[in-house]
């Protein structure tokens, strides 16, 4: 009976995540204006997903067909169906909630103020969050259930599989299409024309903002669903290795050891839900103390059940330093994101300064803050394996993962409440709502730019230690005991490995840069015949520019998610097992660099644009503020497309690996 705790806590989480979305859903929507701007994004950020999902279906179709024949193993391609349904599940469940609370959200600003704004968005937010841990563990938590656990260790892969590839497409479609509308909509709206943020007289304003929710929402999801499953998994594999490492005298067996991450994270979403209870607002405080206030709470009852949970089932502590190591360096990871990426720090402020100069001093700032901001996390990340594997050997490290992810529904609600803000800002604005409404919407979408960025942070660093924990398993599967730096083959692997992260950026912000291209031609096409708009007596097209970003983002997602699946194999099969350790070593470790420095600059180069609009260094309009936005441009596919895509590509390549293992020998070359 002790396996359905999993499942019965995630069907907690999904009924609670029900419970606030009927919540958000009774909130006054505000004005006809309103309604009307957040029907247009709404039914934009639908259509989008729509088309996404029937790609989608064909690549599903086709590798549930390859696991099925190819690897003769029908349970792991049921599986994976299943882990790619659940993943677009999460993504659409919680998008659908964000287009119903942004404008909501806006409302709540124009008539009740900071408190009950902060409030709305926050729950939805954590409606993703909920839907992501809870589909997440019943997911997994139900093969265990009916499962034998020897079934379940060979082939639960296939759910991570499915999570993994749909949160690729997902995050790379969606990180396209949000960018190539910010772009457009920031370059010549704020920049050429000198209209604010978010003007309706703005063609790309709508397209925008269905970007934020198809993105840094539904993307959002679907590759924290990813990094979750993936935790859970990579310990679920490794239970065999921890029995046979264990201490003679520890009293605990494989089903055990499988056990006991799945009821981790049972606990850890009944924390999210006590910690969204927790997160209050008011008019005089910041938000972020009251995001981070849900946060501590969270983390404090997890590290408290998983002392109490390692003492009873293993009679040792070891296994709970471990999960607090993962939990304390991912919260430790958060902080330090939040130093370089938010205003309130001398990193931010200094990019900003650097604006009075003019556009490439912004932009090589934010990259010196980008490169500096990797150091920490990345000794942060080495302590906590060294700390994890010290204590219970490579089961320890997969542990440490689910300890940083237990709180994903916390994680997660945090993350999502941004781009809530950013759209009810936007309807705020389109709106012709008093400045005193945009005051308090800003507000909110500030610190939700640095929880963005913290989140980013939390799924970078559980990707390094899920991806190590797969590799020991992928070592497992085949059969390898050494990849030895002196072999030729191990070396092309890992020159192929540590290449592929720059490949994959490069395709993923020339896609940006390709469609944002043709964002720009149409906007200063409408401004340039249509004169009317500028006057404000005619309405721009934002259909044809909804349209543009939805057909260049799913033409150009294709390539770049396809190619974590097809370099494994190819490398697999022409060069052999050793080789493709090689490149899995390889891609982790340049990956986790890149998406961080990525990352992080994007998130700084955000906030100093947003310290300028505040005042500083002469405000909006100002020379220093059009610097700014150059460099925030610049920013926006660092991190919104392809700095948060790399962690799912090291940990997708990784699964590839693992469950085709055995179709592997010694290469073709």
């Amino acid at each position: 009976m002790i396996s359905f705790i999993a499942p019965a806590a995630a069907v907690i989480g999904l009924i609670t995540a029900q419970i606030l979305a009927i919540w958000i859903g009774k909130a006054d929507a505000g004005t006809d204006r309103m309604k009307e701007i957040a029907s247009y994004i709404r039914e934009g950020a639908m259509a989008f997903l729509k088309r996404e999902y029937q790609i989608m279906t064909i690549v599903i179709a086709a590798l549930f067909l390859l696991i099925g024949f190819g690897l003769q193993n029908w349970t792991t391609a049921v599986l994976y169906v299943i882990g790619a349904l659940f993943s677009v599940l999460a993504g659409f469940f919680g998008m659908n909630v964000a287009t119903k609370g942004n404008v909501r959200t806006a409302n709540a600003a124009r008539t009740s103020g900071m408190p009950k704004a902060l409030k709305i968005a926050f729950r939805s937010g954590a409606v993703m969050g909920l839907c992501v841990s809870g589909l997440g563990l019943f997911g997994v938590g139900m093969a265990m259930c009916f499962l034998d656990l020897a079934t379940v260790t060979e082939c639960i892969t296939g759910f991570g599989l499915g999570a993994s590839s749909m949160a690729l497409f997902g995050r790379v479609g969606g990180g396209i299409y949000t960018k190539a509308a910010d772009v457009g909509a920031d370059l010549v709206g704020k920049v050429e024309a000198g209209i604010p943020e978010d003007d309706p007289r703005n063609p790309a304003v709508i397209a925008d903002n269905v970007g934020d929710n198809v993105g840094d929402v539904a993307g959002m999801g679907s590759d924290l669903f990813e990094s979750y499953v993936g935790s859970i998994i990579s310990a679920i594999t490794l239970a065999a290795v921890a029995v046979q490492t264990a201490p003679s005298d520890a009293s605990f067996t494989e089903t055990t050891a499988a056990l006991f991450p799945l009821l981790l994270s049972a606990v850890g979403i009944i924390a999210s839900i006590i910690g969204i209870l927790f997160v209050r607002g008011s008019d005089s405080s910041n938000p972020a103390k009251a995001l981070n206030m849900g946060t501590y709470v969270a983390g404090i009852l997890v590290i408290v059940a998983a002392i109490l949970l390692s003492r009873a089932l293993f009679g040792s502590l070891n296994y709970a330093w471990a999960i607090i190591t993962g939990l304390v360096v991912g919260i430790a990871i958060g902080k330090v994101t939040e130093v370089y990426t938010s205003a309130d720090y001398g990193s931010v402020k200094k990019v900003a300064g650097q604006a009075e100069t003019g556009s490439a001093t912004v932009i090589i700032s934010g990259l010196g803050v980008g490169m500096m901001s990797t150091m920490i996390p990345i000794v942060l990340i080495a302590i906590g394996i060294f700390i994890a594997y010290k204590f219970v050997g490579v089961y320890g490290i997969a542990l440490s993962a689910v300890g940083m992810l237990s709180t994903t529904g916390m994680t997660v609600a945090v993350d999502a409440y941004g781009p809530v803000s950013d759209n009810a800002g936007g309807i705020a604005e389109m709106s012709e709502l008093p400045d005193e409404v945009r005051a308090i919407t800003d507000k909110l979408d500030a610190v939700g730019n640095t929880t963005a960025a913290i989140g980013k942070g939390f799924a970078i660093a559980s990707a390094a230690l899920t991806a190590l924990a797969l590799f020991v398993s992928y070592a497992e599967v085949a059969k390898i005991s050494t990849a030895s730096l002196l072999e030729p083959t191990v070396i092309i692997g890992l020159f192929i490995g540590a290449m592929l992260p720059f490949l994959f950026s490069a395709m993923t912000m020339n896609s940006v840069g390709r469609a944002a291209h043709q964002m720009i031609e149409e906007v200063r096409r409408q401004f340039h015949e249509d004169a009317g708009i500028m006057a404000g007596t005619s309405k721009p097209d934002y259909a044809k520019c909804v349209s543009i970003s939805t057909s260049a983002s799913l033409k150009e997602m294709v390539m770049p998610a396809a190619m974590a699946i097809v370099v494994p194999l190819a490398v697999g099969f022409l060069f052999g097992r050793e080789a493709l350790a090689g490149t899995l070593a390889g891609s982790l470790a340049t990956g986790v660099l890149l998406a961080i420095m990525m990352s992080n600059s994007g998130g700084a180069w955000d906030n100093a644009k947003k310290y300028i609009e505040e005042g500083h260094f002469g405000g909006k309009g100002s020379e220093a503020h059009k610097a700014a936005v150059v460099g925030d441009t610049v920013g926006d596919p660092f991190k919104d497309t392809a700095g948060p895509s790399l962690n799912i590509l090291i940990k997708l390549m990784t699964i590839v690996a693992v469950i085709f293992a055995p179709l592997f020998g010694s290469g073709l070359l």
